[in-house]
């Protein structure tokens, strides 16, 4: 998401500046009005959030688990009516992260300071989200703080197990590719050069085969050093370009279009996107701004800016069937489900269940992830050891028949 730097009016008239991240500056105004905040200026920056939020670049920072026991733990002691100083100040005692340390403690002074909860959360943009200072709004309106803190710790979890879902499925593919790239580079590099001494031997022309593996490996032995420093160079082009707004943008549009990975991602975004917009819409946050909330939570900048599209379809005074319809990313049977929960004003229990329809078929992905890669890598593998052999004992066997023919 690229960062907006913001400078906005509170209730009192008193200016205040800071950046946010967001798929644009709309999105960002609509962030700080739900943050009660008047937006004065707001413009794209490339400046980085303050280290306060979380942790110096090298230094302890608040984790998405400190985050989850965090809701928890206050979720705990609100319910058991323990009221809000105190439980921040045993939260802070008990914490072993001296970041989280940090963040509670200045929680506790902004509160004594006479800010509300959300607002000096507001105060750490790398720690809490825009959704979650939305929920805690919602929960500070409505008297429900102990619950919102429910169900954003149900939240989190969530998010948690997605991610962790997704890069266990994608970890054994790449590890299996690196494997083979490492396995042809020793052998073009060690093995081969080895059969091309006994080759030269043979006095008689090579097999074509034999003369391409030869050709190849002469050339990676030569020029090893520029191939090395060429993917290195471009390993980080790549990952500089990646950090860009229209990279991040590309990138992520191009990753759904994978083969087998795709789906997988776009069913992942999806269900985050659903049961976000499901827990917004729950606790009584308006549709617009549970559409820009959920937005920052699919971690897919075109999934995003498609979920934005909606946004914006909402306020132009588009049902959200035929917002959702415009994106272009969910299913028909999806939309069906919005369209029953639009007529039946139950919207928010449809979006649950799309969500977790979506969760298990994500579920269901990975569990035969495996079923269907190891065919390609089979086959792929197959080629390589083909070619291999074709091109190593060809000659070996051209050079027995003239032996016995002699």
């Amino acid at each position: 998401m690229p960062a907006f730097a913001y400078k906005g009016r509170n209730a009192g008239g008193q200016l205040v500046e800071g950046v946010l991240d967001g798929a644009n500056a709309g999105a960002i105004a609509d962030i700080l009005l739900g943050q009660g905040l008047t937006p004065v200026d707001i413009r794209p920056t490339r400046a980085k959030k303050a280290a306060a939020s979380g942790g110096g670049l090298f230094g302890p920072k608040v984790t998405q688990i400190d985050l989850m026991l965090f809701s928890r733990q206050l979720h705990t002691l609100l319910k058991a009516g323990v009221p809000i100083m105190r439980a921040l100040s045993g939260l802070q005692d008990s914490a072993t992260n001296p970041a989280v340390r940090a963040v509670i403690l200045d929680l506790r002074e902004s509160l004594e300071a006479g800010r509300e909860l959300s607002a000096s959360m507001g105060r750490h943009p790398r720690v809490f989200s825009p959704f979650y200072l939305s929920m805690v709004r919602v929960g500070e309106a409505t008297g429900l703080l102990d619950e919102i803190f429910l169900r954003l710790f149900q939240h989190l979890e969530f998010e948690r197990y997605m991610r962790e879902q997704v890069k266990s499925a994608l970890r054994y593919p790449m590890f299996v590719l690196i494997a083979m790239a490492v396995a042809i580079v020793v052998i073009n590099i060690f093995v081969i050069p080895s059969f091309a001494k006994v080759f030269q031997g043979f006095g008689e022309q090579l097999p074509l085969m034999t003369r391409l593996l030869l050709g190849f490996s002469d050339f990676m032995v030569r020029t090893w050093p520029i191939q090395l420093a060429a993917v290195i160079g471009g390993g980080i082009a790549f990952v500089r370009w990646r950090a860009t707004v229209g990279g991040r943008y590309t990138w992520d549009r191009i990753s759904l279009r994978l083969p087998i990975a795709g789906k997988i991602l776009r069913k992942a975004a999806l269900a985050r996107f659903s049961r976000s917009f499901a827990l917004g819409a729950k606790s009584g946050v308006p549709v617009m701004q549970a559409l820009s909330n959920s937005a920052q939570t699919v971690d897919n900048a075109f999934i995003a800016r498609r979920v934005e599209g909606m946004r914006e379809g909402v306020e132009r005074g588009e049902s959200v069937l035929r917002a959702a319809a415009g994106v272009g990313v969910f299913t028909p049977v999806v939309l069906q489900m919005i369209a029953v929960g639009e007529e039946s004003g139950a919207i928010d229990d449809m979006m649950e269940e799309v969500g977790q329809m979506y969760q298990q078929e994500v579920e269901y992905e990975l569990k035969t992830l495996g079923q269907q890669i190891e065919p390609i890598l089979i086959v792929v593998l197959g080629v390589l050891v083909l070619i291999l052999a074709l091109g190593v004992f060809l000659p070996m066997w051209d050079l027995g028949r003239v032996a016995l023919k002699r």
